[in-house]
């Protein structure tokens, strides 16, 4: 008999990735549960970041919510999971290991964030890199609250996002921050003027972003991400490496050309 962990999920309904022209747009739809993280989740965003990442004609990924009260109020602590040895659960399932999988992308992710951004629904916002917010949002990682601690990603993230002291700040209060000081301390970029038109902006900036040269989007977050674990000398050397290998792209000559001609570029990613 399978266990739990081998039985097969259906996360379509969970979890949408729809398309609009070169943006995948992924939606978290358990509005009655405040997309509170469960195993369908965790699964559909797996499966939506793999689809997202291996279409060519995909150049950008937002990360959006159903229902009015909550981006993701972190994991569901009703759902019924297997019992995991500790060895078991320091590695995860690959196709649960949805923070991770929204990390590993080579394209731009952007998380359009409203309501409750709690415990693993603000790692899924960190894993992003750009997170844009409506006012009502608020943020927490109260997870000390439950004898825990943030365990997919938020200690990591969160510290090197807006500093040891902020993050530890949040972290071990379990205190929540609103979007006016998310977006002061860095945690947020952008701010809506209201709830109703965060979707529509974070499509705006994705689209501007779909048309890009991809393979420069690619290196420049290689760049800066993969920086962030070494020394300023090798995060110096990897940046000069990158650059070089763009000089010699169909997409820099293009650039050129249009320039030139004064004339939008179009980038095909070579």
């Amino acid at each position: 008999m399978a266990s739990l962990i081998d039985t097969p999920i259906d996360a379509s309904d969970i979890v949408r990735l729809e398309r609009d022209g070169a943006v995948a747009v992924v939606t978290l739809a358990r509005a009655d549960a405040m997309n509170a993280v469960n195993d369908a989740i965790r699964i559909g965003l797996v499966s939506a970041c793999e689809q997202a990442e291996a279409d060519p004609a995909i150049r950008v990924l937002v990360i959006r919510a159903e229902g009015e009260r909550a981006f993701c109020v972190g994991a569901d602590i009703k759902e019924v999971r297997p019992i995991l040895s500790q060895a078991e659960m320091r590695t995860p399932p690959a196709d649960r290991d949805y923070t991770a999988a929204i990390a590993a992308m080579t394209k731009p992710v952007i998380a359009a964030i409203h309501g409750f951004c709690l415990g693993a629904g603000l790692e899924i916002a960190l894993a992003c890199d750009i997170r844009i917010a409506a006012p009502c949002a608020s943020f927490g990682l109260p997870e000390v609250n439950l004898g825990l601690i943030p365990g997919a990603g938020g200690t990591q993230r969160l510290s090197r996002l807006i500093g040891v002291g902020r993050a530890l700040d949040m972290m071990l209060s379990g205190d929540r921050v609103d979007a006016a000081k998310a977006l002061a301390y860095g945690l947020v970029t952008r701010l809506t003027a209201s709830r109703d038109e965060l979707d529509e902006r974070a499509l705006a900036l994705a689209r501007s972003l779909s048309v890009k040269a991809p393979l420069a989007i690619t290196y420049l977050k290689e760049a800066v991400i993969g920086g962030l674990d070494g020394t300023l000398t090798a995060g110096l050397a990897r940046e000069r490496d990158l650059f070089i290998l763009l000089q010699a792209t169909e997409d820099k000559a293009e650039a050129a050309e249009a320039f030139k001609t004064k004339r939008v570029p179009v980038f095909v990613g070579r």
